[in-house]
């Protein structure tokens, strides 16, 4: 399997519960490595601008909202099929669908604050990592 890059965010709920550790213990425990990494609060323009792709579906406003309202942590995960296996760990989007043993079956509050974001396709992987980080901040180069 090739190596692979993949975008993460730690959600805002995962910031203001102090999940970031046990989630990068989860990302390292299956292989992965965080090669760049940077804690930040999305403005509404960048929020909007990231999550475009769905401003025509009815839940684009609060996730906005959501996305806006704390501190989240972005990073870059890297490691042999990183996209495929970043979403295993992350598990469904809904909590109450994900496999027991995943971050949102095991951490999510809710499918609104269900902890993690990860990148899809190898396509939006580098489309998403291009939004927060320069090449020249991702390690090794």
């Amino acid at each position: 399997m090739p190596v692979e890059r993949t975008l993460s965010i730690v959600k805002p709920d995962g910031v203001a519960r102090n999940l970031i550790g046990e989630v990068y213990r989860r990302f390292e425990a299956a292989g992965l490595k965080v090669i760049a990494a940077r804690m930040l609060q999305l403005g509404e323009r960048e929020a909007r601008s990231f999550y475009a792709v769905h401003k025509e579906r009815p839940f684009y406003a609060d996730l906005v909202r959501y996305m806006t309202s704390g501190p989240v942590v972005v990073q870059v995960l890297a490691g042999e099929g990183a996209i495929a296996k970043n979403r295993d760990i992350m598990g469904a989007t809904d909590p109450k669908k994900a496999a027991q043993g995943t971050i949102r079956a095991d951490l999510a509050e809710s499918i609104e604050r269900n902890v993690v974001h990860g990148s899809d396709a190898a396509e939006t992987a580098a489309d998403e990592i291009a939004f927060f980080f320069r090449s020249t901040e991702l390690y090794p180069r």
